[in-house]
């Protein structure tokens, strides 16, 4: 198909962008995917897949708090899981432990300071500059009363 050169408005722009999202919205993925693409989607989700049978290795503490975290949800949302779901619950609980346990293992003290340093637009401290003009110059600097003493 060649290229149009054509430019089109703001407004039909909008129009045919809110048609394309309404039809992404409408139709199911399997129809707006081709066949090839369609193929490569569940060698992306098969890590997802193995991670239940091999669940990872926690220490009882971090396996405790897995266990809270969930009970935890589950206190917080009596009936809305199904036991399917409660069983991936669990599952995300423990996969999410290993990654906090690594975060918490870097060394930290109150002694250390912020990457980021905030600075203030402001500083009320620090006296404003002299303006720059000569005009002002003269009257920004005071004048002496003359003393008849040298």
């Amino acid at each position: 198909m060649p290229p149009i050169n054509k430019p089109f408005s703001r407004r039909e722009f909008a129009r045919r962008a809110a048609l394309g999202a309404a039809t992404a919205a409408v139709l199911p993925l399997r129809e707006l995917v081709p066949p090839t693409a369609a193929s490569e989607l569940p060698s992306a989700q098969a890590p997802a897949q193995t991670s239940p049978q091999n669940p990872p290795k926690l220490s009882p503490q971090s396996q405790a708090e897995a266990d809270f975290r969930f009970q935890a949800i589950l206190s917080q949302y009596p009936d809305r899981f199904s036991e399917g779901q409660k069983t991936d619950l669990r599952r995300l609980c423990a996969l999410a432990q290993p990654p906090l346990d690594h975060i918490r293992a870097y060394p930290i003290s109150n002694g250390d300071l912020p990457a980021l340093f905030l600075k203030p637009l402001v500083d009320r401290d620090k006296k404003p500059a002299a303006p720059a003009s000569p005009s002002t110059k003269s009257s920004a600097t005071p004048k002496l009363p003359k003393t008849d003493k040298p």
